[in-house]
């Protein structure tokens, strides 16, 4: 239950492309899906069902499955299956194409999740049970690229969901407003190496806001997928980002999750990286309370993230593999990576530098997703150097 007492607006649900879906206001229990919506929901459905994606959503969302979610709402936001599903049909490139509203639909639509999960995630089952945190150290990763002439820069992020909030859909302004307070409270309590400014959306230049998205630091605005999931709404209210002075460390405030954790900088030195990331989320977690499902793990808006959350990736020139791209894909699935482009999830590799990191969130603990990244990275550049 929310700690928070101020009213709700009922808010209206808009399922068409490319509107978000936007989640109800709070209730005291799951709601009757209107007749309207049930009727747009199908025709949507039937559609999507004829159409040629390719994403996970489209490989598990059959019409049994359909029709006995259709109907549900959770218990305190009224989502419904649309509001899980709206990015995916209004995207169809979409590799994945579904999110949680909140964290009771991970329940509630467990039967187009738990298999969607299962597959992305490398056979965690919806009988499996997410391990215990287990860190380790950055200390067992050696420099991956001690001379430099392969990894441009390496980076480690984690996400985090707050207790008593619910996600991006479901947030009213005020709530974005008072998470954020409670968050710049605690970034303003770090120390040391990640002492730093928080810097609010809400008033900063366009031009400054552009170069820090140019920089690779900061997010950017009018992202299709999460528009359409629901998690823009009263941008930029809430949204910031929080520098240490050495800016390798950062934090994303109201981006996709309530919190990113990141660490990053130049080169190939994973472990060093990895330690400042441990040291950031062990520095706010004394002030914030995360959210920690017992099978899930870490709670996100992305089921791509639960679990560990951990995301561990190198920006990399593998100029001899690029050409071969489907034997460097072979080779990035063996040791479970993800192939994307320098600017991330759907983007191009701009001058022959691709984005690889660890797929797997689930089903490992923290020091295994970097140990799984680290092997895989490293055999990378092994098979270039024999090209």
């Amino acid at each position: 239950m929310l700690l928070l007492s101020r009213t709700r607006r009922p808010i209206r649900v808009l399922i068409r492309c490319p509107r978000p879906a936007i989640c109800r206001h709070k209730g005291t229990g799951g709601a009757e899906v209107d007749k309207d919506t049930l009727a747009e929901m199908e025709a949507r459905f039937k559609d999507f069902a004829a159409s040629d994606s390719k994403s996970l959503l489209r490989k598990h969302l059959t019409k049994e499955i359909f029709d006995k979610l259709k109907t549900k709402t959770t218990p305190s936001f009224n989502s419904t299956l649309m509001h899980c599903i709206n990015s995916g049909m209004c995207n169809p490139d979409s590799g994945v194409g579904i999110y949680a509203p909140d964290a009771e639909a991970y329940t509630v639509f467990a039967d187009i999740f738990d298999p969607i999960i299962e597959e992305y995630h490398t056979g965690f089952k919806k009988t499996d049970k997410h391990p215990e945190s287990c860190f380790g150290s950055g200390k067992d990763f050696e420099n991956l690229d001690p001379d430099g002439n392969f990894i441009v820069s390496t980076r480690v992020r984690c996400g985090r969901s707050v207790q008593c909030f619910p996600f991006n859909p479901c947030l009213t302004e005020y709530e974005y407003g008072t998470l954020e307070q409670k968050l710049c409270a605690a970034l303003n309590t770090m120390t040391g190496e990640y002492k730093g400014a928080y810097q609010p959306l809400a008033g900063m230049k366009k031009e400054t806001q552009q170069q820090l998205i140019d920089d690779h630091f900061l997010f950017k605005e009018g992202d299709r997928f999460l528009e359409s999931a629901g998690a823009s709404r009263f941008w930029p209210a809430g949204r910031g980002i929080f520098f240490n002075e050495a800016r390798n460390f950062l934090v994303w405030v109201n981006e996709e999750d309530h919190i990113r954790i990141i660490s990053m900088e130049k080169g190939g030195d994973l472990g060093k990286v990895y330690d400042r990331m441990l040291g950031g989320v062990e520095a706010l977690g004394k002030h914030i309370p995360f959210s920690r499902d017992e099978r899930l793990g870490f709670l996100t808006f992305c089921p791509t993230n639960l679990g560990t959350s951990i995301r561990s990736s190198v920006h990399i020139k593998l100029p001899k593999l690029a050409g071969k791209p489907e034997e460097m894909q072979k080779l990035a699935a063996r040791y479970k990576l993800q192939v994307r482009g320098s600017a991330g999830e759907h983007s191009e590799a701009k001058g022959g530098i691709h984005d690889i990191s660890n797929k797997r969130r689930m089903g490992l603990t923290e020091y295994e997703a970097i140990k799984e990244m680290h092997d895989g990275i490293k055999a990378l550049i092994e098979a270039e150097c024999k090209q």
